[in-house]
């Protein structure tokens, strides 16, 4: 039995330039491996700045004749892309999961995610039609939203397809030419996300795709004529690349990491409360910056506790869920339990050596659920992102302890609240330091049109990647003021 549909053969990866799948010329090629069996599905070019400058010209001659296309004719070319990202759901989802490890199931969600954001950014000939007002007699102010010219995106393994979905519809509708630099473990759900922005009809350069790894990162970084720059990934790497984007004149809005807390209380609905925590710290393999990391549990929560174990215990890995991105992930995962043994943490429930049945996926890369209690606020187990299906309790006996945890994290991405009075609900939702707040919701990600974003160490510039927010980084207002004549009745602008 199959958990995936693989590609049927090994997948040559190219780069998008000018509207033509190019291979670099003397770069030398990565392999991409399955995380479900560990067998070669592709091979990635690992372009160098030459290559990425190519993509750069390419994409810097679109920009012109792109950027004074009408808005209301750029969202008809995103229209065709997203009807067409519709067809082909499946068969995008099947891929972008034999390599990225997730479910076929949540690789889906990711896609659907994506055109939720497809439809924000076609709402903008509607919704961001500028402004014009009549500021004294005879004269008028107005602003235009006018493109930047060059953007480019730099994405990560766990979503091949949502993250660079959250970027690049509003960055092309706003007028802009789009690189797409993919992680290079994951490079063909981008290469197909290219293939249906050629079929859209795009003008060649409108959108590009480049493979690489950090020569490709830094050539996109230090590259002039790329303007403004996004980011999804670790915090070191982004607060790296926000630092020297920003030293090479550019806009920057590097996204990080995360270590998210859900909190609950007594009075937490038995049925919804344990479920949503599984599905949270379980979702993607915890491969994913809103995934739960620490379960505050406050007061006498101990049947919540048990009820979350025995959930977590009988999700079967494979088909419930999915792999770790490689056998390094695995390793590191491992030492940090061990290691939160060692400081005397509890295993409630261990997932090391858990791997589905079949030969087909010996080598794969599995950690299934693992629940470890009594950790304290100060162990690296409550401290550090793990970045997979690991939830750390942390006791506390009121809710103040609770939000002093969640507070004094480096961190800010996402907290959730499970609890049935509503006053509660409004504590933390005032007193939380993160950028997203969840009641009841294990996985706090906010809908279109409402943006995506953390604080502190898990967002490094302003604004934020989706929603409204992302316009202004996108694009920049032009203010325009007129006067055709002489003022006669002494106002300020005679």
């Amino acid at each position: 039995m199959s958990f995936v549909r693989f590609p049927e053969s090994v997948v040559s990866c190219r780069n998008l330039v000018g509207g033509e799948w190019v291979q670099p010329a003397e770069v030398p090629t990565q392999e991409v491996r399955s995380p479900y069996t560990g067998e070669v599905i592709g091979r990635v070019p690992l372009t160098t700045a030459s290559g990425v400058a190519e993509a750069v010209e390419a994409a810097k001659v679109a920009a012109h004749d792109w950027g004074l296309t009408p808005l209301r004719e750029r969202t008809q070319r995103l229209q065709t892309f997203r009807e067409l990202l519709d067809t082909h759901l499946g068969r995008l989802a099947n891929l972008a999961a034999s390599e990225a490890g997730k479910t076929v199931a949540e690789a889906r969600a990711g896609l659907l995610k994506g055109l939720e954001v497809c439809d924000f950014a076609l709402s903008l000939q509607n919704l961001d039609g500028g402004a014009s007002m009549e500021v004294s007699r005879g004269v008028t102010c107005e602003y235009r939203r006018a493109p930047l010219g060059v953007v480019a995106g730099i994405t990560p393994f766990n979503f091949p397809a949502m993250v660079p979905l959250w970027l690049f519809p509003i960055a092309v509708t706003l007028g802009n030419a789009f690189i797409l630099k993919p992680s290079e473990k994951v490079p063909l759900t981008a290469c197909a996300l290219g293939e249906l922005m050629v079929a859209a009809g795009f003008p060649p350069g409108v959108f590009s795709v480049v493979h690489g790894a950090k020569a490709a990162v830094d050539a996109l970084v230090e590259h002039p004529d790329v303007k403004a720059l996004a980011f999804v990934g670790s915090s070191p790497v982004a607060r790296h690349l926000y630092a020297e984007g920003s030293r090479h004149g550019k806009r920057v809005l590097a996204l990080g990491g995360a270590k998210n807390h859900l909190i609950i209380v007594p009075d937490a609905d038995p049925e919804l409360t344990p479920q949503a925590v599984v599905d949270s710290f379980t979702g993607c393999a915890g491969q994913r910056c809103m995934a739960a990391s620490v379960l505050l549990a406050v007061g006498d929560v101990q049947p919540l506790v048990d009820d979350i174990v025995r959930r977590a215990s009988r999700l079967e890995v494979g088909p419930g869920m999915g792999a770790l991105i490689d056998r390094g992930a695995v390793d590191r995962l491992e030492t940090a339990i061990a290691k939160a043994k060692a400081d005397g943490a509890r295993v409630l429930l261990d997932g090391r050596g858990a791997r589905p049945p079949g030969e087909q996926y010996a080598n794969g890369h599995w950690l299934g659920p693992t629940v470890l209690d009594g950790v304290r606020p100060d162990m690296e187990a409550a401290r550090r992102e793990l970045f997979g299906p690991v939830l750390s309790i942390v006791r506390v006996t009121t809710l103040s302890a609770a939000l002093k945890v969640e507070n004094a994290s480096p961190y800010g991405n996402a907290v959730s609240i499970f609890t049935t009075r509503g006053a509660v609900a409004q504590a933390v939702v005032e007193g939380a330091k993160a950028g997203m707040v969840g009641v009841n919701v294990g996985v706090p990600v906010p809908r279109e049109p409402f943006s995506f974003g953390g604080t502190g160490e898990s967002k490094f510039g302003h604004g934020d990647i989706t929603g409204p927010s992302s316009l202004d980084f996108w694009s920049h207002l032009k203010k325009v003021t007129r006067k055709w004549s002489a003022g006669t009745d002494g106002s300020w602008m005679s």
